[in-house]
């Protein structure tokens, strides 16, 4: 039986991180988990440094701040707003605007959406959990309707190719990957970063597909059916992906992040309370 978490409630946060020092000690303990490391010379060996929750490197003395190489390096705002934001945004079932962010802390719009973003870049994938059962591949196009174009042929707008895990009769998994164009080299390069080699998938019969036989030998190309009737969880999937992005971030300008955002929040959707010590 899988493990599942439920996700921590705004007062069991705040009843698990009541102060400042709380967040910092939580911080500290993320961060030094496998043991101290220097920054600046791979030292392995510290004492206390000369603030609270810093070390020192007994070889070349560098003082390391808690902070330095986490999410909360140089922010200039208070720390405990930042660990609500980073809370906010990491639990939040479909995520939180900047201009909400704004208005529950006292902060500019601006500031918290460049914060955000740094909360959204820790959710890209590590790439060490490939799908390794019932996979299906395929391409979309993220961005408004263009005159003139139509399938592969992208324009402006982005090309993505999204892979999901089956199970049952449901989506398990899901990954997202903007590509440059719809070819063996692009989204090979997607599959070897996504999907085991030794998975069973399925694809449409696009040429592009054809030369990754040779890497994944259980590849099988099938036609797409009318309105996709081939692959209806894929489809759905797809779609489901499209909404939250027009509803949470309404453009396309930074897609990759927004990708990562997606299935970080998919993929973890039975862990809430992990993801928040993750990220943090």
């Amino acid at each position: 039986m899988e493990l599942r978490f439920k996700s921590l409630s705004l007062f069991e946060f705040q009843e698990r991180y009541p102060d400042g020092d709380s967040r910092l000690s939580h911080l500290a303990d993320f961060k030094w988990a496998d043991g101290f490391n220097c920054r600046r010379c791979g030292h392995g060996r510290s004492c206390k440094g000369g603030m609270p929750h810093f070390r020192q490197c007994t070889s070349c003395r560098y003082d390391e701040s808690l902070t330095a190489g986490t999410l909360f390096h140089k922010v200039k705002f208070d720390i405990l707003k930042a660990f609500y934001i980073v809370y906010f945004v990491s639990t939040n079932k479909k995520g939180i605007t900047s201009t909400e962010l704004s208005r529950k802390f006292d902060l500019g719009q601006k500031t918290c959406w460049a914060f955000k973003r740094k909360v959204i870049k820790a959710m890209k994938s590590s790439g060490n959990y490939p799908i390794t059962g019932t996979a299906e591949v395929d391409e979309t196009v993220f961005g408004g309707q263009e005159e003139g174009i139509r399938g592969r042929k992208n324009g402006t707008k982005k090309l993505v190719v999204v892979g999901i895990e089956k199970k049952k009769k449901g989506v398990y998994r899901l990954y997202a990957w903007e590509i440059p164009k719809a070819d063996a080299a692009s989204l090979g390069g997607f599959k070897k970063g996504h999907i085991a080699t030794g998975a069973k998938v399925t694809t449409d019969q696009w040429t592009g597909y054809g030369p990754l036989a040779k890497t994944f030998e259980n590849l099988a190309g099938i036609p797409s059916g009318r309105k996709r009737s081939n692959f209806p969880e894929l489809h759905r999937a797809v779609m489901n992906l499209k909404g939250w992005l027009r509803g949470i971030h309404h453009h396309i300008g930074h897609l990759q992040d927004d990708l990562d955002e997606y299935c970080y929040r998919f993929n973890r959707s039975f862990m809430k309370e992990g993801m928040f010590a993750t990220i943090s």
